[in-house]
């Protein structure tokens, strides 16, 4: 089966100016994107689908192909499944061959590793699913949802506490972590979205659901890239 890497990244970004090619650790946000997907063996092609010349330039800079993303599907309201749509057709007119699968990765979510996606993409096979994406549990926390005046314990009963070792084996709370989704492209065209049909997850430690959307995230994922020693393998520059 054919396996695409597809990165949506506009311009545009109402938290951070030029957020996409912004500085870290040493390479622009989106090469280590572009990294991860490029050092995973089952992924044939890695794209970044755009409106910005800058990011376009930095996208092949790294390696990757740029899918030129059309004004109507870039603005602020635009969904990402839009542009997956769009450059699972582009792709199949440059190629002759549409994409089986598409890897949606998300180019603010640096803190993920080549063989997570290589190991969600085996899974992904040998389960038959449908859509995939990365979770992780949430560590000691406790949640609770608000409707008016009324509060309700979502992972535990508050009447009944248990111990946190006893709650942990209990929750089966996930956070749908956006780094990295894997969605049959029949699903994706079908229904417009990119989970659905026969689902499944693949697990992340809680750290790396961290994302860039703020200078404070920055400085946060920077922290955990060094300490986690993420950084040993840093992107490569291919077009000079």
């Amino acid at each position: 089966m054919s396996t695409v890497a597809i990165i949506p990244a506009r311009g545009g970004s109402k938290g951070i100016s030029r957020k996409n090619v912004m500085d870290f650790c040493g390479h622009p946000l989106i090469a280590w994107t572009i990294a991860a997907a490029s050092g995973c063996p089952a992924i044939g092609g890695v794209y970044v689908s755009t409106d910005s010349d800058e990011i376009a330039a930095v996208a092949r800079r790294y390696g990757a192909g740029v899918i030129e993303r059309p004004a109507e599907i870039s603005g602020d309201r635009s969904t990402s499944e839009s542009a997956l749509l769009h450059a699972c057709e582009e792709i199949a007119r440059r190629t002759a061959c549409r994409p089986d699968r598409v890897v949606f990765l998300q180019a603010t979510s640096p803190l993920r590793e080549s063989v997570e996606l290589d190991g969600a993409l085996a899974k992904f096979e040998a389960e038959n699913l449908d859509s995939l994406f990365a979770a992780s549990q949430p560590e000691d926390m406790l949640f609770w949802t608000r409707s008016g005046d009324r509060l309700t314990s979502v992972n535990y009963d508050y009447t009944s506490r248990q111990r946190r070792q006893e709650m942990a084996e209990d929750a089966a709370l996930l956070i749908e972590t956006g780094s990295f989704y894997i969605t049959q492209t029949n699903l994706l065209e079908r229904t417009q979205n990119r989970l659905g049909g026969r689902m499944g997850v693949w697990p992340v430690a809680f750290w790396k659901s961290f994302e860039i959307d703020s200078l404070a995230g920055h400085e946060l994922c920077a922290m955990l890239m060094r300490q986690h020693q993420l950084d040993r393998h840093p992107p490569v520059v291919k077009l000079q």
